[in-house]
């Protein structure tokens, strides 16, 4: 079964878990600028949030834990499919992949699912690099594939991946730990303008390699973006930024 195309026709969107599982076209969001949308991260089974979900500030952004709640792959194609299909912009689904018989049948069954792009395969800390590949074995159909990957695996793995069929790799939020009131220890993805010269080293490395990689972290304006696809990325996706209700991303100092 031959892959659709993935053409990124404008280069901006929204990072998994950023703006739901649809757009809201009502939302004060750049949708002109953008070349498709990324869903909330989604697993075949419902799951609830984390017992303690956090926001946790510190210099230079923010810690986040929610545990990834979704209603489950079924319930969610039941409510958010005819909304996908009307959309202007192309979907992108993102998909927690962390079982790769289980993570089969998901994108099986997204093929049959109109307006979609490409699916995006996000994964637990600390899988091995015999179950990604597993994964991309399995899963390789119609659907371009995206691999969302740590920082710590892009290099190493990411040709791997490309080379035995992956269409692109995305750069997954990096995890940290912070303390909240009362002294426990958080664990979360991070997320902040601290993050940017990380990802634009990791993004040129990257396309230096020749992998085809979107760029994500620390993007917190337009010349941010721009930026980031200079050092080579073939798009990016912004995170929080979106959620300041801005009508449109500032062109140069973070908001």
């Amino acid at each position: 079964m031959s892959k659709r195309n993935l053409i990124f026709r404008k280069p901006l969107m929204n990072a998994a878990g950023m703006l739901g599982f649809a757009p809201d076209f009502h939302a004060p969001v750049p949708w002109g600028d953008f070349g498709a949308f990324v869903t909330n991260p989604i697993s075949l089974r419902p799951r609830t949030a984390a017992s303690q979900p956090a926001l946790i500030e510190y210099s230079g952004g923010f810690l986040l834990h929610t545990g990834l709640p979704n209603p489950g792959l079924n319930a969610t194609l039941k409510k958010y499919a005819r909304r996908w299909n009307d959309s202007p912009l192309p979907i992108i689904v993102h998909l927690m992949a962390d079982r790769p018989e289980e993570t089969k049948q998901m994108v099986q069954t997204l093929e049959s699912v109109d307006n979609i792009m490409a699916v995006e395969l996000g994964f637990a800390p600390l899988l091995s690099n015999d179950i990604l590949l597993l994964t991309l074995e399995m899963c390789i159909g119609e659907l371009p594939l995206i691999f969302c990957l740590p920082t710590e695996q892009i290099l190493s793995l990411g040709p791997r991946l490309i080379d035995a069929g992956a269409d692109v790799i995305s750069i997954a939020a990096p995890r940290g730990a912070l303390t909240a009131i009362g002294g426990e220890l958080i664990e979360g993805r991070l997320f902040g303008p601290s993050l940017l010269p990380q990802s634009l080293e990791m993004v040129h490395a990257a396309a230096e390699l020749g992998l085809p990689i979107i760029g994500a972290g620390g993007l917190y304006s337009k010349q941010n973006a721009e930026m980031m696809i200079s050092v080579g990325a073939l798009a990016v996706q912004m995170d929080a930024i979106l959620w300041r209700g801005l009508d449109d991303v500032p062109n140069s100092s973070p908001v």
